[in-house]
């Protein structure tokens, strides 16, 4: 068992925010080449982050021991091709953490860090499980609600004590095919993502060891990220 709060920071979430910052402020290729060791600088920076986190999540989900930086962090290169924002970099940093790493398809935590804005993406962000579920794992997952006697309730409202939220952003006006209206625990039924989120402030981030209230955060979300993953192995297992 790791002592996350006995760990020294090896990193400065100021340094990359204020590099952040400045990147917002001259998000073009001729600036980023000029500050390219300031940007491999605080890159280094983050994944010391991720490794702690990495190493505080494991004390409560083995399911993500052994995982490494880069099994789980997002190139700062935006795609542009299908967007009206030419912008060619992201100003934000992103780590998300699931058994099997980033592209596993499981339900995971995910860190962000930005500029410390009001909104997506330049605030921070600290979420639990995902926004992006496999048509047949909705369906599962929609199963499960629907017959376990408000199993899924209890853990949405023991995770609101905490600071997380319930991510109701695009959910469905009537209940989907197959769930008539009116069956109980509608309300998560037209869920498309099973998503717990947290936008923390400056002073959050900020604090002598940010890793420490995080991962205690993250911990409080286990249970509805076991939850969603039964139903994905489930489906990869052929039960669907």
């Amino acid at each position: 068992h790791i002592n996350v709060a006995m760990l020294m920071p090896t990193y400065s979430l100021k340094e990359i925010m204020e590099f952040l910052n400045q990147l917002h402020a001259n998000n073009n290729r001729q600036w980023f080449a000029e500050h390219k060791s300031e940007f491999l600088h605080v890159q280094q920076e983050f994944n010391e982050f991720v490794k702690e986190l990495i190493s505080g999540i494991s004390t409560f989900d083995p399911s993500v021991t052994g995982l490494t930086p880069s099994d789980c962090t997002y190139r700062i290169y935006r795609d542009v091709r299908f967007s009206d924002d030419k912008s060619p970099y992201k100003t934000h940093f992103g780590a998300f953490i699931a058994k099997g790493g980033k592209k596993s398809r499981y339900m995971g935590y995910y860190v962000h860090i930005s500029m410390g804005g009001d909104a997506y993406p330049h605030c921070h962000m600290i979420a639990a499980g995902d926004y992006c579920c496999d048509a047949k794992v909705l369906q599962v997952v929609r199963e499960d609600i629907l017959d376990g006697e408000g199993d899924f309730h209890d853990i949405v409202t023991r995770v609101a004590d905490s600071r997380f939220v319930l991510d109701r952003d695009n959910s469905l006006k009537r209940n989907p095919k197959g769930f008539p209206d009116g069956a109980p625990w509608s309300e998560y039924l037209r869920l498309k993502n099973y998503c717990l989120v947290y936008m923390p402030d400056n002073n959050f981030m900020l604090s002598p060891n940010p890793v420490e209230r995080i991962v205690e955060l993250l911990r409080t979300a286990k249970p509805f990220v076991d939850y969603v993953n039964r139903a994905i192995e489930y489906v990869r297992g052929g039960g669907f």
